[in-house]
């Protein structure tokens, strides 16, 4: 487009633009001084990787995120890979914090959409066929991490973790740089239902065995937290976790 960042409108503002130049019009502030409640799941998912947000490029958010994931659960294992291209910044991180390879094991088909905006769980499913093919010459008979970004309906990484076994790898761990996603998003994201969302039907316990994995581990809501607010230096900061922790940042009487 040719257009030149200037800075972020700020959550109420009302900016005006004009021959003069840029100006703020004034903010609607938060009622009883409450903390701003930016969208978490902005820097997990929906946001393009070179996205600015709060003065943090996402694409560095979700390296930080996979860096804390190694922490919170280290793996031995031969190669660290991502579920392309929503795992690839967390894998990054995650590779770099272990000391193990990032390798590419998933090809996409850059002619399927986001199977998760799909308005119909059947199509979902066949997206989700039709999206990777397995690189099978770069993980056979290794021990594989697999890193993503998160899981929502639970369509996609089953499939995935069969096509790995399938093309030879020798165990699949699976890593999640979020949290599990448990409650419906109010705020106009298409999440209409908790028994939708995987995380309310099976267990953590249980997740390895439903996917077909070996291990399946998410960050932790803390460590989402702090992998986004350690780059933010404008005061004050506030997130809305409310798909993770179900405590939403306006009444909710529905």
């Amino acid at each position: 487009m040719g257009a030149k960042y200037f800075r972020e409108v700020m959550p109420g503002e009302i900016v005006c633009v004009s021959r003069d130049g840029v100006k703020s019009c004034g903010q609607v502030p938060r009622l009883n001084g409450e903390l701003p409640a930016v969208c978490i799941f902005e820097y997990v998912y929906f946001a393009r990787p070179d996205s600015i947000l709060e003065n943090q490029m996402v694409y560095s958010v979700r390296r930080r995120c996979g860096m804390q994931l190694s922490i919170e659960a280290p793996q031995e294992a031969d190669i660290v890979s991502s579920v392309p291209e929503s795992g690839n910044a967390a894998a990054l991180g995650f590779a770099h914090q272990s000391g193990l390879p990032f390798v590419e094991i998933l090809a996409k088909n850059r002619y399927v959409g986001r199977t998760f905006i799909n308005p119909d769980n059947r199509l979902r499913k066949l997206g989700v066929a039709k999206k990777f093919g397995a690189l099978a010459d770069n993980f056979l008979g290794k021990r594989v991490i697999l890193v993503d970004d998160s899981i929502v309906r639970g369509n996609t990484l089953g499939p995935i973790v069969r096509l790995l076994r399938k093309a030879g790898a020798k165990e699949v761990h699976v890593r999640i740089a979020s949290p599990p996603l448990r409650h419906p998003c109010y705020m106009g994201i298409n999440i209409p239902t908790k028994e939708e969302l995987v995380a309310n039907s099976v267990k953590p316990s249980e997740l390895a065995a439903f996917f077909g994995a070996d291990t399946v581990v998410h960050l932790s809501v803390a460590g989402l937290t702090k992998s986004v607010e350690v780059g933010i230096n404008e005061k004050p900061i506030g997130h809305c976790t409310a798909c993770l922790t179900g405590i939403y940042p306006v009444a909710v009487d529905f």
